[in-house]
């Protein structure tokens, strides 16, 4: 009795074996492995006695591999055929077992040419659907000889256009089946090298500065910077010219003057103390030309050397608190006992406010000081009266929310100011010369302006409350650690600040959030208890939820990049220096905060080391691409200074200090697929 083999149908896999026995349904077959199948007998497509099975299916791939799909569709039948059919009909008559199983094979794996109808069967596709597959086929043929060239050429430490043109997309958003995705990703692997230093050494990225900056225009200003033609609207109302004169404090570099402060009847008893903010709510409206561009914002961009305002300039100084103007603003008074600094009256106003003057933190901050502030030294600057009221007002407001929080509020950490040096009309290239001097957080001028806005921006808050028109609040629920600032439109407490509720609306030049709650206000203003009726939002208004959402959104990437690019500029700094040591404190599992700089990253050696370690740190290297700092411990210096380094933002700092993160993962993607052909 001859031996009998079968080739069968697993799954879409062709496997052939010794059949050990068979039944009506089905039969058992023995691979040449020694595994045992049961195979239905509904998937067995051929039976035969020679040759070997491992032998067919060799002999039939490669045979398969010479029919042209061509020609054996001109030879099928226009109805449904049996591959055992096509094989006599484009070998010959007497076509064998190889024969017949080479043309299931072909048949099986040109689905472009025939379409599967059955175990075995086919139909031939109509005419139209192969052309259009070959020019698919051809067309993904070139794409892979396309991605091979470009490949090449990375390799050899060019860069193809395409590829530089999407340098950003492929990085950081990339589509994964594009070319230029894959011929990165192919030239990485074949150079052994990381995305960021194959790109680097074929020159498509130039500068660090310009590969964070670019980065950010792409991911958040993928139409460029510029703005429309605009023309600030004029404020139609009849303003009454208020009888203050009003001062603004702020930086030099600042343009986008939001806010001033004005002091009446020192000296009476009675003393109305205002908060006077520009007042472009009451000539923008909603949906108007300049408040799409607006809301397409959010917000300012600050960084160091250059910022990306929300509003054109040509607007902004159409409403900024200019000195020597009368301009337009939303004040808040608040009438109190000059003694014990009692609040006895509020009261909103929509008018003209004389500025006398924009005083200037850096030409200040060193002069008007606490000693001056309370008659220990002598004042000998503009507003002295004025800014010794305000200072005092300012304390005790503060020593009443912090009543309110249950702790002092914490103010040890320093800020920073960066100063690029030259003047410059084009944001810097990366190549400048940058200082970095402290500025301690919770100076005279910072606390009086703080203080001013948080009692202006709660009242108003309160006010929006009592009044049924919805605002734009932030709230934040206790103290306890993980409870988060939130932004929403109910006036509930925020524990950090110490405040019933708490709303920003004292910068609207340079927040969208401002203007949104500003026009709530301006109604207040206008028709009382009636303004819900007229207020550009209504109670439950889907657009503040869509603004809100938005908002936080683009500040929190508008954040992230200030910080980036500053973390930038404080590693030039080091390398512009030659700092090669700093000393710095412990926070937790090796990261550590430098105690000079604006600068958190992982150091060696301090992985064991107790929270509040003092120690001196080696630094061992600095990448501006990734924004990593390399760093060894040298020494332990808690005899020296030991502080205690609070808890409270570590998880976001520590995120902030890792490297950055590129969306291109050449671990995981498919290699390249060789040229497809007919």
């Amino acid at each position: 009795m001859s031996v009998t083999f079968a080739l069968f149908d697993d799954a879409g896999k062709f496997l052939a074996g010794r059949v050990m026995s068979e039944a009506d349904a089905s039969m058992q077959v023995e691979l040449d492995s020694g595994k045992r199948v049961k195979v239905k007998a509904a998937n067995v497509l051929l039976k035969f006695e020679q040759p070997a099975p491992a032998v067919l299916l060799a002999d039939a791939r490669a045979l398969a591999d010479d029919i042209d799909l061509d020609l054996a569709w001109e030879f099928a039948p226009e109805g449904e055929f049996g591959f055992a059919d096509l094989a006599r009909d484009y070998f010959d008559a007497k076509a064998g077992v190889v024969q017949q199983a080479a043309a299931l094979l072909r048949l099986f794996d040109a689905p472009h040419y025939f379409r599967r109808a059955g175990k075995g069967q086919f139909k031939k596709a109509p005419e139209e659907t192969v052309k259009a597959a070959l020019l698919g086929i051809e067309r993904k043929r070139q794409q892979a000889l396309q991605i091979e060239a470009w490949a090449e050429e990375l390799v050899q430490g060019a860069c193809p256009q395409p590829i530089q043109d999407q340098i950003y997309k492929i990085l950081f958003k990339p589509d994964k089946n594009g070319p230029e995705y894959k011929a990165v990703v192919e030239a990485a692997k074949r150079s052994h090298k990381a995305p960021l230093d194959l790109l680097q050494g074929a020159g498509a990225i130039t500068s660090a500065y310009q590969f964070h900056w670019k980065r950010f225009l792409f991911e958040n200003f993928a139409k460029g910077v510029g703005f429309p033609a605009l023309t600030a609207p004029e404020i139609k109302d009849e303003l009454a010219l208020s009888p203050v004169q009003a001062f603004s404090i702020d930086d030099s570099q600042t343009t986008e003057i939001d806010d001033a402060l004005s002091v009446q009847g020192l000296g009476t008893g009675t003393v109305v103390f205002g908060v006077h903010i520009a007042a472009p709510g009451l000539a923008i409206t909603p949906d108007s030309a300049i408040d799409k561009v607006a809301r397409e914002r959010l917000s300012t961009v600050y960084m160091p050397g250059w910022k990306i305002t929300m509003l054109p300039d040509e607007v902004v100084q159409a409403y900024t608190l200019i000195e020597g103007r009368d301009c337009p603003a939303v004040s808040i008074y608040f009438t109190m006992d000059e003694a014990t600094l009692e609040i006895r009256a509020k009261e909103t106003k929509l008018e003209r406010v004389h500025i006398a003057a924009n005083l200037r933190h850096d030409r200040l901050d060193g002069i008007v000081t606490d000693a001056s502030l309370s008659g220990q030294a002598p004042a000998d600057y503009a507003f002295a009266p004025e800014l010794a009221f305000a200072w005092r007002l300012a304390r005790q407001l503060k020593a009443q929310r912090e009543v309110v929080r249950g702790k002092p509020e914490n103010f040890n950490r320093p800020d920073y100011n960066f100063r690029l040096a030259g003047e410059r009309n084009e944001p810097p290239k990366g190549d400048e010369t940058v200082e970095i001097s402290v500025r301690a957080r919770g100076s005279s001028l910072d606390l009086i302006v703080a203080e001013a806005m948080i009692l202006a921006n709660s009242a108003w808050g309160g006010w929006l409350a009592e009044l049924g028109l919805p605002g734009i609040y932030r709230s934040q629920a206790s103290l306890a650690p993980g409870i988060k600032v939130r932004m929403g439109v109910k006036a509930l407490p925020h524990a950090g600040m110490g405040v019933a509720s708490y709303t920003w609306a004292s910068s609207p030049l340079r927040r969208y959030v401002d203007l949104a709650n500003q026009w709530q206000i301006i109604a207040a203003a206008r028709h009382g208890k009636t303004a819900a009726l007229v207020a550009p939002f209504k109670p439950k208004d889907a657009q503040l939820f869509s603004i809100i959402s938005a908002f936080e959104s683009a500040y929190a990437a508008y954040n992230g990049f200030q910080n980036g690019i500053e973390r930038f500029w404080t590693l030039r700094h080091l390398a512009q220096n030659g700092i090669t040591e700093l000393t710095a404190t412990v926070m937790k599992e090796g990261l550590v905060r430098a105690d000079d700089l604006p600068l958190v990253f992982k150091a060696l050696g301090c992985e064991s080391l107790p929270r509040g370690s003092h120690v001196k740190l080696r630094i061992t290297g600095l990448d501006e691409m990734t924004l990593d700092v390399h760093a060894t411990l040298v020494e332990r210096l808690d005899e020296v200074a030991a502080t205690e380094e609070p808890e409270g933002d570590d998880d976001e700092l520590e995120a902030a200090a890792a490297p950055i993160a590129l969306a291109i993962d050449v671990d995981e993607s498919e290699p390249v697929e060789p040229a497809p052909s007919n």
